[in-house]
């Protein structure tokens, strides 16, 4: 039997693995999580130490897939997956200062941790629609990374056609052209005169006219996609069973947007992995700081930073925690929602931010932070990290002080995507790997449209 799914706004149709991964969106507008939360125990958490990480992949996400999923498919979906990552621990951990660890997330074909759910999305979406004899239109919003790990995870496959949104402007150079570079008959990409915010709201109200998605069978690639998290839940169980799980805790600091990576980490903690304390790490975006410091969830402008895939305000994975908070209560959400959409915020009170307390934590880092500890790391450790990633690391030494116990900083993209942060930083841009290096030159191919719901259905229409 199937582990069934359910909509954060508690009146969409329950779903199994399947439908939840050709859905994406939910029909009333949530977000699909568990019905209930499968666990592994501690010995059985023991018996993955030292295993394979596509093995320990293929033991945390078959209760989620359930049968609608041979298991040696699952497990032959999951290889294929991986034998695209250049390291062949795929998430390698690397040390930076005592019980401190870098989790390098970028060693797939974009160079970005989204690589590492995308590239088992892209074949799990392809194996269904191969089965239903069906095809699907992917619409998705893009911060910088998303996108372009999307489109290397779609690109050429016979069943889908992807259209990729991202804000003109908004992403650096390297991010745009691994996006725009790709000449593949079923890519489209949609430069948006607006903010990523803007991009992922046209997307959410494409999804939200039932009558359009329904004829064009539309499917979301974003963190929306439940597969998405699962797939992310694996390097927090890998990470944390190399130094010393289930005996040990771990703390993670997770560079954070729309809280897709960071709710993959709230997952592995309720399958049963010893989490201390997750780290919300914000750049000057800081809602998500604000709202754990607070309680009051109220977007405000979107400044541009060094870390653009931060640059969000409106983090669509926060609903799936709330949905939690709330004793998964789907009305509540909803009117969480709705007040949202109406008044500009909604309020946590104060039971709920305890309940957030005990596993989260959250902090802001500015430019200035920013470019310190990309400093700091390099003259300290020897290694170059890009603004992401050291926007998490500020964050985490900052909660966690001296506190005892492994402290694991998510290394999200490599350095390279990210030249210009890193020169002004350093005074030098990091040598680009040649999946990097051979962008230039190549000739880009997008769109801008403008950010209206109007123009964004008529360019799907003509282009499908």
């Amino acid at each position: 039997m199937s582990l069934r799914y359910v909509s954060t706004r508690g009146t969409a149709p329950v779903l199994d693995f399947r439908g939840v991964v050709l859905a994406g969106l939910a029909a009333d507008g949530g977000l699909y999580v568990p019905e209930s939360w499968p666990a592994l125990t501690p010995a059985e958490f023991v018996a993955l130490r030292g295993a394979r990480y596509q093995e320990v992949a293929l033991r945390v996400l078959t209760p989620f897939v359930g049968d609608t999923l041979e298991r040696a498919t699952l497990a032959r979906l999951i290889e294929e997956a991986y034998s695209t990552f250049t390291h062949p621990a795929v998430a390698p951990l690397r040390q930076i200062a005592a019980d401190e660890w870098l989790l390098e997330l970028f060693h797939g074909p974009t160079l970005a941790f989204k690589d590492i759910a995308l590239q088992l999305l892209g074949r799990l979406m392809d194996h269904f629609l191969a089965q239903a004899r069906t095809r699907l239109v992917i619409v998705g919003a893009t911060s910088g990374d998303t996108g372009s790990a999307a489109i290397a995870a779609c690109r050429d496959r016979a069943a889908i056609e992807i259209f990729i949104l991202h804000p003109k402007g908004r992403v650096s150079d390297v991010q745009r052209r691994q996006m725009t570079t790709v000449a593949a008959a079923n890519v489209h990409n949609l430069a948006v005169d607006g903010t990523f915010d803007d991009c992922q709201a046209l997307v959410k109200r494409l999804f939200a006219d039932r009558a359009f998605a329904q004829r064009y069978n539309l499917g979301a690639v974003n963190s929306i996609n439940w597969a998405r998290i699962v797939a992310q839940a694996v390097y927090y169980v890998t990470a944390a069973l190399a130094l010393g799980a289930p005996e040990r805790s771990i703390t993670f600091a997770v560079p954070t947007g729309n809280f897709g990576n960071v709710y993959a980490g709230y997952c592995a903690h309720r399958i049963g992995l010893p989490i201390q304390r997750l780290v919300v790490a914000t750049n000057r975006n800081d809602i998500l700081a604000r709202v754990f410091a607070t309680g009051e969830y109220r977007p405000a402008g979107v400044v541009p930073t060094s870390s653009p895939s931060m640059d969000i305000q409106v983090a669509s994975n926060f609903e799936r925690l709330l949905f939690e908070f709330h004793d998964r209560d789907g009305a509540r959400v909803a009117a969480s929602m709705n007040s949202l959409a109406q008044s500009g915020s909604f309020v946590l009170d104060s039971a709920r931010r305890a309940r957030a307390e005990a596993i989260f934590a959250a902090a802001a880092t500015d430019e200035e932070a920013t470019l310190a500890t990309i400093r700091a790391v390099a003259d300290t450790a020897g290694i170059v990290v890009d603004p992401h990633t050291a926007v998490g690391i500020a964050a985490g030494r900052r909660v966690k002080g001296t506190g005892a116990g492994p402290l694991v900083h998510l290394a999200t993209a490599h350095p390279a995507k990210f030249p210009d942060a890193v020169r002004r930083a350093l005074g030098r841009v990091p040598e680009p790997p040649p999946a990097i290096a051979a962008l230039a030159g190549q000739p880009e191919r997008y769109d801008t449209i403008a950010n209206d719901i109007g123009a964004l259905t008529e360019y799907v229409r003509t282009h499908v």
